[in-house]
């Protein structure tokens, strides 16, 4: 039998981010949802929240300390994907490295499998 790919690897970098996130919501949290959106002219764009409870067929990642949970209808999108955060200059923000993304679209808003 052929082992499954992890769904979604979290590093560091984004489990710290989301673990002050959380801290700072006011409010308690399960942890984050991402999901998938039709959007951008790519086709498709992930989406993050604040997840207030566990939906029935949301998928649980619980890695470095947090909980992501992945909504039922983006789970095939996100397979193998490593969801980092990053600091820069000019931005910062939640980057998905997705082996199944077949292309971008130029401004890196949406993507297309």
């Amino acid at each position: 039998m052929r082992e499954q790919p992890a769904i979604l690897k979290i590093t560091e970098s984004a489990a710290e981010r989301v673990k002050k996130l959380l801290s700072q919501r006011g409010k308690p949290s399960v942890g984050v949802r991402i999901g998938v959106k039709t959007r951008g002219c790519s086709g498709n764009a992930y989406t993050l929240e604040y997840a207030d409870a566990i939906e029935p067929h949301d998928e649980v990642v619980e890695d470095k300390g947090v909980r992501i949970l992945i909504d039922p209808k983006a789970v095939l999108f996100i397979i193998g994907t490593e969801m980092d955060y990053v600091e820069e200059k000019l931005q910062s923000g939640f980057t998905f490295k997705n082996p199944n993304e077949k292309g971008r679209c130029g401004c890196g808003e949406s993507f297309h499998v």
